[in-house]
């Protein structure tokens, strides 16, 4: 049988191979591994695969998949990494079409040349793929005043489990059935298709940025800071906080980018806000601190509240915190070991009494076995319902996202 499906898969793609022990999608080991070079090999693996039964994970660094459960079981790893073109971009729309193999750092020191940039950063971002970062819906500090890849991304190619290539946005070649593909697969974690191409609204670079801090003992002072400068009209690109531990200070950042000749002059008003609101010194900076953008070990979870609870959140939260106070969007560090469980149910109430939800982004897969990783999602049973639309054998990425789709 091996040998027939590896024959098989040559035909559709002829860089195929038998997998390695590094062929591995969070603790489960693959059989096989293709590369292709283009959406049409893709399309040409995947209707091979429907052929043959085979269960499939697309792959870029693989930075990122240990994001969510590990998969029922896994046949194929469909590689995108020799789809790493930018494909077109065109300057004077402030647009780019790129493959999704194509790393995203690369991707923005090609448009830095042009002073544009795609507005997606932080480190788990930029260490990933553009396939990657919508199979994920990963964003950075830029998303409080740009918005997430769900704002951001105004195309897409996809191939569908049985071969269908299936394009939205811009000129739709083919519309799978009124839905909003862009929006659909970010954050799916690769359950509904196999993403190949990405089509980008841009943003100018700035002149010049700046980063303004401060450290307060209080949360609920920390609280109030960031309040004070969302309902401000100094327009900073982003609002983050960080917190190392439960009990230690929180450092709140705010970051304002403009003109050169302006920037000083807005980066100390925003501080002198910042600091009458905080009653705490406040640093000014050309450069963003250490923690900036940095994400945090595993186990590590995402947790979503309304701006009212980010004092209860930060005086009553387990382990770490950091990320987008200002977009009600934050990382959580917990614990590696059997408290695991009761941290994740801890900040899963916190959030909840404030319009949120925590999920378990990323751990161990032994420590992940018999925990609620999602938490309750109002929409589970639309989401099984495209599943079966668009992956009626439930062969791609099986049991990774919600619900075991």
């Amino acid at each position: 049988m091996a040998t027939s499906t590896l024959g098989g898969l040559r035909l559709a793609c002829a860089d195929v191979a038998e997998a390695t022990a590094s062929d591995t999608v969070d603790g489960v080991a693959a059989r096989w591994v293709a590369w292709p070079r283009s959406t049409e090999e893709v399309s040409a693996v995947l209707r091979a695969a429907a052929g043959l039964g085979l269960r499939v994970v697309a792959r870029g660094t693989g930075t990122r998949l240990a994001w969510g459960l590990p998969p029922k079981g896994l046949d194929l790893i469909v590689d995108l990494s020799r789809m790493d073109a930018v494909l077109a971009h065109t300057a004077g729309d402030l647009v780019v079409s790129v493959q999704a193999g194509v790393r995203m750092v690369d991707v923005q020191d090609a448009l830095a040349a042009h002073r544009q940039r795609l507005a997606l950063d932080g480190a788990d971002t930029l260490g990933g793929t553009v396939g990657g970062t919508i199979a994920t819906a990963a964003s950075g500090p830029l998303r409080y005043r740009y918005g997430s890849v769900r704002d951001l991304l105004i195309g897409i190619t996809v191939v569908l489990a049985d071969g269908t290539i299936a394009h939205a946005g811009g000129t739709v070649v083919k519309n799978v059935a009124g839905y909003d593909l862009c929006k659909i697969y970010a954050g799916s974690l690769g359950t509904l298709g196999v993403i190949t191409e990405a089509v980008w609204r841009l943003h100018p670079l700035p002149e010049s940025r700046r980063w303004i801090t401060a450290t307060t003992p209080d949360p609920s002072g920390a609280a109030v800071a960031i309040a004070a400068v969302r309902a401000s009209q100094h327009d900073p690109t982003a609002l983050e906080i960080q917190r190392a531990a439960p009990g230690d200070a929180v450092t709140v950042g705010v970051a304002v980018e403009g003109v050169t000749g302006g920037i000083d002059a807005r980066a100390q008003a925003v501080a002198d806000l910042l600091g009458a609101a905080a009653g705490v010194a406040v640093a000014v900076a050309e450069h963003p601190p250490g923690w900036w953008g940095q994400p945090l070990p595993a186990p590590q979870a995402t947790v979503t509240c309304e701006p009212t609870g980010l004092a209860d959140l930060l005086t009553n939260g387990p382990g770490s915190l950091c990320g987008s106070a200002g977009a009600g969007v934050l990382a959580c560090g917990l614990h590696d070991d059997d408290r695991l469980g009761t941290d994740l149910a801890r900040l899963r109430d916190i959030a909840q009494r404030h319009g949120g939800n925590a999920v378990l982004r990323s751990a161990a897969p032994h420590r992940k076995a018999g925990l609620d990783v999602w938490g309750p999602v109002r929409a589970l049973t639309l989401m099984r319902r495209l599943k079966d639309q668009f992956d009626p054998d439930h062969r791609l990425a099986p049991g990774r996202f919600v619900g075991g789709i």
